[in-house]
């Protein structure tokens, strides 16, 4: 019995291979160029020792500071947004096992038996036991894949399982990223506190100077006033800064899941071993193995999927139900009987018009067209972030041989100034004025250098990698 029943599911089963009704799909071309952008604003890194090429791409390989790696180990482990994204994944994966499993029939087992004693009423002389006794085996309502609805559902499933895992995949680099970038903006900051400190010392040590000789009657309560205006606007920049290099703590804090200890963070910038430069090949074929290009790839995939899905809903739909069964009954000894009962009962549905359908088939053509345009927007985005990437490469170092110059020569304009002013030659006005542009070129090239750092993270991850 249970050999006829399985040997008829493998049978119909085997009817069900039949290819689905979805179009055939084939990749897009990208709607971008084929190679980056060219021109004096833009600079591609040579291949200089230790460049990382794009294939060998990982956070292992482009992170050099162990302190760095430590953090991003941590945010790795315990960041909250990546934990969600990684049970997204899971919640797609069961989605898809469920889908899945509407290709396969489910099989029921049922059994029952009764004992019941019958008192001397039938003229037996003695009182009876009946004993029954039945076990059925069958498939309850299970439709047959005939034109592939099932299968392009359970394919369109798999799709967004697959793009979930991209999108993963995708705030996986996002998060490294933005690890590397707080780090470095914490550095930049302890760096302008430090600046902002030692700016403070002397400025205090010229007023302090300054009001010894006013008090003597050297300088005049003039000099005394401008004095004070650059140790107040110092003791201002202390207080932002630290309050700054704070809030930048309690960001790292929040990406890594649980609070930094103090020997992993930086110093300053400075200390901060930098990235690895990157090998850019001229081929803008690269980004199309981004997570974020790729997750819209599937979901592409999974519209053309949707397309035969709903194509499959204008043809009958055919449902089995079967069952197997055996059954016994005893009475005393005095008699037994035993039989087999067996139950085949296809349905078939035949769509003659639903309205419901069509505009299920229309839906299924636009969404393609709807996922189609978010797949090439995404490339085209990818595209614009890498090309922006490289126009700051590309300018951001002669931005910063042009800072450290005016940061030198307006160091000597200050050195000049204060002599001429201790001489007597000048006022304090011309101090007070060198000493401004000083500090703003200090900070100017402090930002600078962030920026630099800054930009190479961003390249790191707009290219897609991290992702090992």
């Amino acid at each position: 019995m249970r050999t006829k029943l399985f040997l008829i599911i493998f049978m119909l089963f085997c009817l069900t291979g039949c290819s689905t009704l979805a179009p055939d799909y084939s990749r897009p071309a990208a709607p971008i160029p084929d190679t980056w952008p060219k021109g004096e604003a833009y600079e591609i890194a040579p291949a200089v020792h230790g460049a990382v090429k794009i294939p060998e791409l990982s956070r292992q390989s482009f992170f050099v500071d162990e302190q760095l790696q430590k953090i991003i180990e941590m945010a790795l482990e315990n960041n909250r947004d990546l934990r969600l994204a990684a049970l997204n994944v899971e919640r797609a994966r069961a989605l898809y096992g469920i889908q899945r499993a509407e290709l396969f029939p489910a099989v029921d087992a049922t059994g029952a038996g009764s004992k019941q004693r019958l008192p001397d009423v039938y003229g037996f002389g003695q009182a009876l036991t009946l004993k029954q006794y039945s076990v059925n085996l069958g498939i309850s309502s299970w439709e047959i894949d005939f034109f592939g609805r099932i299968r392009s559902l359970k394919d369109q499933a798999l799709e967004e399982y697959l793009a979930t895992n991209e999108a993963r995949r995708s705030a996986q680099i996002s998060l490294v990223a933005e690890v590397a970038r707080e780090y470095l903006t914490l550095g930049a900051d302890r760096k302008n506190l430090k600046l902002a400190r030692s700016t403070l010392e002397t400025r205090q040590t010229a007023y302090d100077l300054i009001k010894r000789r006013y008090e003597v009657g050297v300088a005049t309560e003039l000099d005394l006033r401008q004095a004070q205006i650059p140790v107040d606007s110092a003791r201002g920049d202390m207080a932002r800064f630290t309050q700054m290099v704070a809030q930048d703590q309690n960001a790292l804090n929040l990406l890594a899941g649980s609070a930094v200890p103090e020997e992993l963070l930086p110093t300053d910038l400075t200390s901060i071993h930098p990235p690895k430069e990157i090998f850019l090949s001229l081929s803008s074929a690269a980004l199309l193995n981004r997570p974020d290009i790729m997750a819209a790839e599937h979901r592409l995939k999974g519209a053309y999927a949707f397309i035969g899905a709903a194509r499959a809903a204008f043809f009958p739909r055919i449902s089995l139900t079967t069952s197997v069964g055996t059954a016994s009954a005893e009475l005393s000894g005095l008699f037994s009987s035993k039989g087999n009962s067996w139950n085949f009962a296809p349905q078939i549905d035949i769509p003659i018009f639903d309205a419901r359908t069509w505009a299920a088939y229309r839906v299924s053509k636009a969404q393609r067209k709807i996922a189609l345009a978010q797949y090439e927007k995404a490339i085209q985005t990818a595209f614009r972030e890498v090309a922006d990437a490289l126009a700051v490469q590309g300018a951001v170092d002669k931005q910063l041989s042009a800072q450290q110059s005016l940061t030198n020569a307006v160091a000597e304009t200050y050195r000049l100034s204060d002599k001429r002013y201790t001489k007597g030659i000048d006022s304090y006005l011309g101090v007070l004025d060198a000493q401004r542009s000083l500090y703003a070129a200090q900070q100017g090239l402090i930002s600078l250098r962030l920026a630099k750092l800054a930009n190479q993270v961003r390249l790191y991850a707009v290219l897609g990698g991290g992702g090992k």
